[in-house]
């Protein structure tokens, strides 16, 4: 396969800081092709996009690389309505391509500045009742597998394979490019409504395109709650929901300038710039944080929110804030959304790993009893065999590793404790 290319200079830690990386080697590789030498020759090998994961699932003591030096590709598929990406491309920058074209993806993170092959492989998400997290927008995916082959993977070929794939955690292979369904281009307008009673939940999350709602635990009212609706849609009366209009545009995280976050106050925007709470540009949430994420059946979450009630002084100590959103039910074996649709309670904490971690173990253990799946990306330290209950195809999974990737090359100690060889 010939030499390896250069080592070259790839990030040393994640975005929040909390994990230096293992890695012996780093490289950055500019084509595909140097890719495959690369992971053909490599023992241990793992890819990095962006760096916004809390924890090790994908740090190795081997081989790390880089995508971002691979061509930027965009390929819009009018016919197919389909856009073909780079897997490092960020989606801020790909969804101001499409908005130009004329197209939008579905739904968007609460942060552009993210990979659409990171962000994927993690299931990431946005919020609305019907609309599903960022991996059910791919059609197809290409990836370098163990031997330095290229494999591609497509919804309408694959089958139970492709949904096995698409949330891979970085486990299977280096994605290369992913292909995503797009929609028509669409306006949305932002308004925030201060002080939610916590029985109005169900009607606050059903009732716009995209709805997030933000708490410190501190009171019995919901303390923000971001309503996204159409752009053509009515603006929510007075009186809604026994809330308050925000007169003036307010950041998740009490305390923090409103100007790195997305216009609000119902003034209209193409989607890219409203469906995120952060501006691409601009520090998104604090920056000096940790964060943990729950996934719980949406049909049982007043009462996952009562159980962690108890807690709320201690939850409430290291908390920044709280945000709470909805996410549809889909088919991916890892998705933290698999047939079940489901509330997503998002913890973003003091970045003080000590002080955090304990009342991670006390939220872990008071939501037990909805068999919650975590955010792969965020800090967790729910027990393998839990995680393990929680996901129905999670054999399957560890079959598909065994397949694609026998000499474990992809593997890292955190990937071996939650998916025994």
């Amino acid at each position: 396969m010939g030499e390896r290319e250069p080592v070259v200079a790839v990030p040393g830690r994640n975005w929040a800081g909390n994990i230096r990386y293992a890695a012996a080697r780093r490289h950055r590789p500019s084509t595909v092709d140097e890719l495959r030498r690369l992971v053909a020759g490599s023992d241990r090998i793992r890819a990095i996009g962006t760096g916004h994961s809390f924890n090790r699932l994908g740090d190795t003591t081997g081989d790390l690389v880089s995508l971002a030096g691979l061509p930027p590709t965009v390929k819009i598929d009018r016919e197919r309505a389909t856009v073909t990406v780079a897997a490092a491309a960020r989606y801020g920058e790909l969804a101001a391509r499409l908005h130009a074209a004329g197209y939008a993806l579905p739904t968007l993170a609460s942060l552009p500045h993210i990979s659409v092959a990171g962000a994927v492989a993690t299931a990431t998400h946005g919020s609305g009742v019907g609309v599903g997290n960022l991996a059910t927008a791919v059609s197809a995916l290409e990836l370098v597998t163990a031997d330095g082959d290229l494999l591609s993977v497509r919804r309408d070929a694959d089958g139970d394979r492709f949904a096995g794939t698409v949330v891979g955690l970085g486990a299977l292979g280096v994605v290369t490019r992913v292909t995503l369904d797009v929609v028509p281009t669409f306006d949305v307008r932002q308004y925030v409504r201060l002080g939610l009673p916590r029985v109005a939940l169900d009607e606050a999350f059903a009732s716009a395109y995209s709805v997030s709602l933000f708490t410190d635990w501190r009171g019995d009212r919901i303390g923000q709650v971001w309503r996204k609706q159409l752009a053509d849609e009515p603006p929510p009366p007075a009186d809604w929901l026994g809330t308050t209009a925000a007169g003036e545009p307010c950041h998740p995280v009490p305390g923090l300038a409103a100007a790195n976050c997305t216009a609000q106050l119902g003034e209209p925007g193409p989607w890219h710039e409203r469906l995120p709470h952060f501006r691409l540009g601009f520090t998104p949430s604090s920056g000096n944080e940790l964060q943990s994420e729950y996934h719980v059946p949406r049909a049982a979450a007043a009462e996952a929110l009562a159980a962690l009630d108890p807690a709320r002084d201690r939850i409430a100590e290291v908390l920044q804030v709280c945000e709470l959103r909805t996410v549809a039910a889909d088919g991916l074996w890892l998705s933290p959304q698999y047939e079940r649709d489901s509330l997503a309670v998002h913890f973003t904490w003091i970045a003080d790993a000590e002080a955090v971690a304990p009342v991670v173990a006390e939220v872990e253990r008071r939501l037990e009893p909805f068999a919650p799946r975590p955010h792969w990306g965020k800090v967790f330290g729910l027990d393998p065999a839990a995680v393990a209950a929680a996901y129905p195809r999670h054999a399957d999974f560890v079959a598909l590793l065994r397949d694609l990737d026998p000499a474990g090359k992809f593997r890292t100690p955190d990937l071996d404790r939650y998916f025994p060889r």
